[in-house]
């Protein structure tokens, strides 16, 4: 299959990606969280080519972007109040909403749950589509199942080409990790994905306490315990056990990290081999560090490299995200 390269500001090209949706065909578009891989969410062919495309298991379920929350009521029944109080304080932005599944939705959107995720976002080339379609959209992140996500279109074109219609350039993604999802289907709302609105942000919204379990059962999007993983070996260590690795290991590595004392330090140490690891600084702030950490990991895995190793992010609540997406990157065989 020819892959289309479009450009959404060309108004054209926008237009083009658009028909190729209504068409039922698969299209990358970008997001403010990363590259979603579009299709229109009531066609079940089309929302079928998505699970092909990715390599996705069916069961797995799709995010539903739409343009109002009115449009709520087009994919979802009893919806409580606490939804509408949320959409008109996060929405658009990055929250998506747990909710129960109008019993016209065909179930391959929900993964054969009865529930469905829905979210409003913010980029405009998005919305943009979303209106001049007039469709909801399904869209999943941009790339191989349990990959890394995309946060460039180049990312999408290097895992998806010659397997969707287009990919749409709509510059690199302003948060770059996906959208928190909160599950409203019973009395106490319930965090199921961390991501960039936090669970004290929405329990405030609402004024009652919000639940975050650390392990739940609900299948929901990007909830795998390996997700989001680069090719080459990642691993996470403690800033002082990561100096100490560094100085024992005779592999080619790469080395991201934050803190000061890495920093100082990267100037001096060197492993068994001899050799100086490839370092790269991210932000002590987390919300630079989060939206430039798939774009490195792109970038180091491509590196001829034996293993990414990344310094342990602070654990304080504001940082869920970021280390709730590591963790399920990170190498499981623990071969440091």
């Amino acid at each position: 299959m020819h892959t289309e390269y479009l450009f959404a500001d060309q108004p054209l090209q926008l237009a083009r990606a658009a028909q190729l949706l209504i068409e039922g065909k698969l299209v990358a578009v970008p997001t403010e969280t990363v590259y979603g891989l579009a299709a229109d969410a009531s066609n079940p062919e089309a929302v079928a080519r998505i699970f092909k495309a990715k390599g996705r298991p069916a069961n797995h379920p799709l995010i539903v972007h739409i343009a109002e929350p009115e449009h709520m009521h087009r994919w979802a029944e009893q919806i409580p109040a606490s939804a509408f109080a949320l959409a008109s304080h996060f929405w658009p932005g990055p929250l998506t909403l747990l909710l129960k599944k109008a019993a016209h939705v065909d179930s391959c959107v929900t993964g054969g749950e009865p529930n469905i995720a829905l979210r409003m976002p913010t980029h405009p080339v998005m919305q943009n589509l979303l209106r001049m379609t007039e469709l909801g959209l399904a869209a999943p992140s941009a790339n191989p199942y349990q990959q890394l996500s995309p946060t460039q279109a180049t990312h999408v074109a290097k895992g998806l080409s010659g397997k969707i219609a287009a990919i749409l350039d709509g510059g690199s993604c302003q948060l770059g990790l996906e959208s928190t999802i909160v599950d409203l289907t019973q009395s106490q709302p319930r965090i199921l994905r961390a991501g960039p609105i936090t669970a004290d942000a929405i329990a405030q919204c609402l004024g009652q306490p919000v639940a975050a379990p650390q392990r739940h059962e609900v299948a929901i999007s990007g909830n795998k315990k390996q997700h989001y993983q680069p090719r080459k070996p990642l691993h996470i260590f403690a800033t002082d056990e990561l100096m100490q690795q560094i100085k024992r290991s005779s592999q080619r590595i790469a080395v991201v990290f934050y803190s000061q004392a890495i920093q100082s330090a990267s100037n001096t140490i060197e492993n068994l081999s001899g050799s100086t690891p490839i370092y790269r600084a991210a932000s002590s702030n987390k919300s630079l560090y989060a939206q430039a950490l798939y774009s490195t990991l792109h970038e180091l895995d491509a590196l001829d490299i034996d293993a990414i190793w990344m310094e342990q992010p602070p654990q304080s609540t504001e940082w869920n995200d970021v280390n709730d997406r590591l963790a399920r990157a990170a190498t499981k065989d623990d071969g440091k």
